[in-house]
């Protein structure tokens, strides 16, 4: 019978015995295409997959039998013009002709692309002699790292790390520190106010000290150290900035003493500067502590013998320190006849510029590469 441009006829297959076992439907196309049926079509794919020589004549071959309007797509859009009772053995036809046509597909797409690829890589081979492009990169801020250090330390021996404003009042920067108005201690710590003589940016850390042990009422033992920026008025060049680092330390507890204070600080500059480095102290004066010490450590460079850095001395000043003056305590909420402590401070910019050997405190500041690059991807340390 005729149907829509097909022809479907019903053929025997014969099997053993010329016993005819089943009927199939064979469909037959014939728009503008030679008459054939599954065999045959099957047969003409193996010919033309055999004959296929790149990816592009197999892209059309796919176009041929799988398109919307291939031959196998085709086959498989009429099943509906095939009895219902031979749809099923029809329908396994079709499938398996497709399936043989996917698989010598892929298969040779496969091949193809393979073939492609390698003959790129042959043809845009990378001359590896040439030297690659250079990307800056930056380092840790040299301060960040040597506080980083310290902050490590003192956090081992049961420190906190405390920080507290830069704007300040002058009650905690300098009147509860045994600092009244009019002292003349003031005009070495001049800095800029805000605000009349009240509001100021902090001259030194202390203030968060101060803090701290009003927070702890007088009842509680203090353990901490305080680094931050520090403001003052001065002029810079290469050894003085109106802003620099600095990073205080306080403990107050009961039964302190100088030699509490003088254990704390060799650990910490025996961490920065070698083992071998020694500490002492000298009679020094500061209004917050009584008594109050001068920190020297031996020279690591010339290991005493006298050079420009220690000025011929074998000895290089540190940090101020000394025992927290019983007045301080007292302002603070704590009875120095119960309570005692010890106080300690230093910039973090002198302490770099020694372990690190840098002889203008600018570096720390500006933006020039060529400064820092030696810090990069690497921590530089006396004690190598």
């Amino acid at each position: 019978m005729e149907n829509k441009g097909y022809l479907i006829y019903e053929v025997g297959i014969l099997g053993g015995n010329d016993k005819v076992k089943t009927n199939l439907f064979v469909l037959f196309v014939l728009k503008r295409r030679k008459i054939m049926n599954i065999e045959d079509i099957r047969k003409e794919i193996e010919k033309e997959i055999d004959a296929v020589k790149d990816l592009k004549e197999l892209n059309e071959l796919h176009v041929k039998y799988l398109s919307k309007k291939g031959i196998i797509t085709e086959l498989n859009s009429h099943i509906k013009d095939v009895p219902n009772d031979k749809k099923k053995e029809f329908g396994m036809e079709v499938n398996s002709l497709r399936t043989y046509f996917n698989e010598n597909y892929e298969r040779l797409r496969d091949k193809f692309e393979e073939e492609l690829l390698n003959s790129k890589l042959e043809s845009e081979t990378i001359d590896i002699s040439l030297p690659s492009t250079k990307v800056s990169m930056g380092s840790p801020n040299i301060l960040e790292k040597l506080i980083e250090e310290v902050e490590e330390v003192f956090m081992s021996m049961g420190y906190d790390v405390v920080d507290g404003p830069e704007v300040e009042e002058d009650k905690y920067n300098f009147e509860m520190l045994n600092i009244p108005k009019g002292h003349p201690a003031r005009d070495a710590q001049d800095t800029f106010y805000i605000e009349g003589e009240e509001i100021l940016l902090r001259s030194q850390t202390s203030p968060v000290q101060v803090r701290t042990m009003l927070k702890g009422k007088g009842e509680v033992p203090v353990r901490v150290i305080c680094p931050g920026k520090t403001y003052r008025r001065d002029d810079d060049d290469a050894t003085h900035s109106h802003q620099f680092m600095q990073i205080e330390g306080l403990l107050v507890d009961k039964d302190i003493s100088l030699a509490d204070l003088k254990g704390t600080i060799d650990v910490i500059v025996k961490k920065l500067f070698g083992k071998d480095v020694e500490t002492r102290f000298r009679p020094s004066y500061y209004q917050f502590t009584e008594p109050s010490v001068e920190v020297d450590i031996s020279c690591f460079n010339c290991k005493g013998k006298g050079c420009n850095i220690c000025k011929h001395t074998g000895w290089i000043t540190i940090a101020g320190a000394g025992m927290v003056h019983p007045n301080v305590l007292r302002m603070s909420g704590y009875d120095p006849d119960i309570w005692s402590g010890f106080a300690f401070g230093f910039g973090a910019e002198r302490m770099a510029m020694l372990k690190y050997d840098i002889n203008d405190l600018r570096v720390f500041y500006n933006t020039d590469l060529r400064e820092v690059k030696n810090f990069d991807r690497g921590e530089i340390s006396n004690n190598d």
